[in-house]
């Protein structure tokens, strides 16, 4: 039992990371960032999915300069003057994507897959989902309606089988989830049809 909790934690960490590396690929492919314009960035793409802290962020950006995904470049003084003002004597550092990202970013924008329609993974998809090709976007999209509509069947049998049983403010949160989820599908059945509207 333990075993099976400990790899799905592992399985979980990792799709944080992929989903995280992801999102820095994206916002690298606009062009070159300093940490702090990155973090911010960040936390604009992912931010109702997860609380980005420097502790986070640093290391994977250690990492993706020693997997060749991103490089550290040069300051210009035009980026030097959109940055704010440092204290002490800490060099800015600047980070770009490489020819290796650039490939691996739009490899990750168009593949469609489980990782894509989970909560984290789907918000950073949707957020380059304008780097991502139309019959992708269908594809994660229809992936994410069909987990949400489990979702929504899972809470209904949930709420049926618990309302003799708990409380009513645990009653009302399994309620707002429902709703949260069902309000959810109505939005992406409403996205797909935009999109084969559109192509």
């Amino acid at each position: 039992m333990h075993h099976n909790i400990s790899i799905r934690y592992i399985r979980f960490m990792s799709s944080r990371r992929d989903v995280l590396s992801f999102a820095i690929l994206g916002v690298l492919n606009d062009g070159e960032l300093h940490g702090y314009e990155l973090r911010k960035q960040l936390t604009t793409v992912l931010g109702p999915f997860r609380a980005l802290s420097y502790g986070s962020l640093y290391p994977a950006l250690k990492r993706m300069t020693a997997q060749g995904l991103i490089e550290e470049v040069s300051l210009t003084p035009a980026t030097e003057s959109t940055a704010p003002p440092l204290t002490g004597k800490r060099t800015r550092i600047i980070y770009a994507l490489t020819a290796v990202g650039k490939d691996r970013f739009h490899e990750w924008a168009n593949k469609p897959g489980p990782e894509a329609w989970e909560d984290e993974g789907f918000a950073a998809h949707l957020a380059f989902f304008a780097k991502t090709e139309a019959r992708t976007r269908i594809r994660i999209l229809e992936g994410r309606r069909s987990r949400l509509e489990e979702r929504v069947d899972s809470l209904r049998d949930s709420i049926a089988r618990s309302a003799q049983r708990v409380d009513n403010y645990t009653l009302q949160l399994q309620e707002h989830g429902l709703d949260g989820a069902e309000r959810e599908v109505r939005w992406l059945t409403e996205l797909i049809d935009q999109e084969r509207k559109s192509h």
